[in-house]
């Protein structure tokens, strides 16, 4: 052990006499070299180091997403496992704490069973739609109210359209009528009330194609802030019994939650022709949903700030109990346009042409004696087409004569059946 100390020490003697024989200039290089040598090494240890840490986040990270997949699947497996539960209505409840009620499964029995603690039992009703347990029938779970896609579909929301009442032109008596009906009972209430009278429930809009009852209906749901309802009534007949009317009730359940509310049901003589004794199975269930309409409009059941607008160009057909006072308290009649409504049409449907400025408006009012809202806006069309057949860019009197030729011509005979594609 002392010989091996001893070599030690002759060595360290050896290297700092080999040291001392160094020159001062090559021994600082040596220094120089040997301490560049330690800081690139210390760099390259804290890169790894760096490398290291990087990596084990990353493993972290996709440790944690591994981990939220796991907790996905077993949660997915568990309902798997679940055994499914019966569909069933809410009839009756027995005691004031909602432990225990009445439900109607859908295997066609009544069954009195316990609520799950986990069910805000406050909020049982009757009529209510629960999931039941599949061995004991308790409520699990209370379901949505379900409602038809299709009634969802007839809720405006995105394709309200874009016009106002300036579009509207010769209807300002109507446009007043309208306004007073349907707008103010939602916007002051109060009025009513201080005059002790009930607001107007309901609207009827009869006049000849093409006068403007759509187009204020439009406008009406373009102003209001009010959810707007829109139905085609030729959709509410049915071939199935009992279809249309339940699409009706639907429809104004819905109105009474998105309350305030305007309905609008066009072409209403397609389910509100007068009922005959002599009808078939098809007449017998477009009467029956007519039915379910006159309760709606004036039944046991209070409508809510509800509105009703309809629309039909045959009110004559219609039947008298949906005329009566309760269920459209005003009728509003939309007549042919006169020559001040006529130019007031031509006005509206021009602002958007590029026409000359020698065009008389007022040659044209004469010369469409009898004719719609609809035919003036077909003549502004035409005109344009006329236009863009002689490749201009202006509207000339010219091309407004020639289609007022073309569109009066199968106004005063709708039956020329030559002349419908000219």
């Amino acid at each position: 052990m002392g010989i091996f100390f001893v070599a030690i020490d002759k060595k360290r003697i050896f290297v700092k006499k080999e040291m001392e024989s160094i020159p001062s200039d090559d021994r600082k290089r040596k220094e120089e070299k040997d301490r560049e040598y330690q800081e690139a090494y210390r760099r390259y240890i804290e890169k790894r180091i760096e490398t290291f840490v990087n990596e084990n986040q990353k493993i972290q990270y996709e440790h944690r997403k591994l981990e939220q997949q796991v907790n996905t699947l077993t949660n997915e497996v568990n309902q798997l496992k679940q055994s499914p539960m019966i569909i069933g209505t809410i009839t009756d409840i027995l005691d004031e704490n909602n432990d225990r009620v009445i439900v109607a499964s859908t295997t066609g029995q009544n069954f009195i069973v316990p609520t799950c603690t986990e069910v805000k039992r406050q909020k049982l009703t009757p009529g209510m739609n629960v999931g039941l347990n599949q061995h004991n029938y308790a409520v699990m779970e209370v379901l949505p109210t379900s409602k038809d896609p299709f009634i969802k579909g007839m809720e405006l929301f995105d394709s309200i359209p874009d016009i106002s009442y300036d579009d509207v032109g010769g209807l300002d008596d109507e446009l007043r009528e309208v306004r007073e009906s349907v707008e103010l009972p939602l916007l002051k209430p109060d009025l009513f009330k201080k005059i002790g009278i009930e607001p107007p429930k309901g609207v009827l809009f009869q006049g000849p194609p093409g006068t403007g009852k759509t187009l204020i209906a439009k406008a009406v749901a373009h102003h209001t802030k009010t959810t707007f309802i829109k139905v085609i009534a030729s959709e509410l007949v049915q071939k199935f019994i009992g279809e249309g009317a339940r699409y009706v009730r639907e429809i104004f359940e819905l109105a009474r939650e998105k309350a305030p509310t305007i309905v609008f049901i066009d072409e209403l003589d397609a389910i509100g022709a007068t009922r005959m004794e002599e009808a078939t199975s098809g007449d017998r269930e477009v009467q029956r949903t007519l039915l379910q309409l006159l309760s709606e409009l004036d039944g046991f059941e209070d409508r809510g700030d509800v509105k009703f607008i309809a629309a039909t160009n045959r009110v004559d057909i219609l039947d008298s109990a949906l005329l009566r006072p309760g269920r459209f308290d005003r009728i509003v009649e939309f007549p042919i346009p006169n020559k001040e409504a006529r130019y007031k049409i031509f006005k509206i449907h021009m602002k958007s042409l590029k026409t000359e400025e020698n065009v008389d408006v007022k040659q044209f009012v004469e010369m469409t004696e009898n004719a719609t809202g609809a035919d003036i806006k077909a003549i502004c069309n035409e005109a344009g087409m006329f236009a863009i057949r002689k490749e201009v860019n202006v509207i000339t009197q010219e091309d407004f004569l020639e289609a007022i030729s073309k569109v009066m011509k199968k106004v005063e005979d709708p039956f020329d059946i030559d002349n419908i594609f000219v």
